[in-house]
């Protein structure tokens, strides 16, 4: 899809932990196809067809770090940057419990405060993934008007 510049839906999710104090925030294997090495604050993956996109954000959340617990759907957004292009379906669930990193897809991750985020998205020398970026940024703008 990504190589072809096809358009497809994706789920990303958010992990607080359960005071919603703290993101969890990872580095991606340098093997990745698409942003490889870069921080994320998402974990996500493409909608198969006919799957609905809350059942790919808790699938996704528990293959790649291992989070058993419900997402809540927070806004859907597209996405487009060179070849990736996507209708985003962005989640949020809370975890206290342990985090399991998929050795193909997380080099290492922790908790991260929401402040510290905010500071690190604002500097475009962070390396970041610049959609889990977007959608972080547009989680905090909407999370200070609560």
């Amino acid at each position: 899809m990504r190589a072809e510049g096809l358009w497809h839906a994706a789920a990303a999710v958010l992990v607080l932990s359960g005071d919603g104090e703290r993101v969890y925030v990872h580095r991606r294997t340098d093997t990745k196809d698409v942003y490889p090495g870069l921080h994320d604050c998402t974990a996500g993956g493409v909608v198969a067809a006919g799957e609905d996109p809350a059942r790919t954000a808790q699938r996704e959340v528990r293959e790649e770090l291992g989070v058993s617990s419900e997402v809540r759907f927070l806004f859907r957004e597209v996405f487009t940057e060179g070849s990736v292009r996507y209708h985003a379906f962005v989640y949020v669930t809370r975890w206290d419990g342990p985090v399991r990193h998929q050795p193909a897809e997380v080099a290492e991750g922790w908790w991260m405060p929401v402040d510290e985020l905010r500071e690190r998205l604002a500097d475009p020398r962070w390396p970041f993934v610049p959609d889990g970026r977007r959608f972080a940024e547009r989680w905090l703008r909407e999370r200070g008007h609560r």
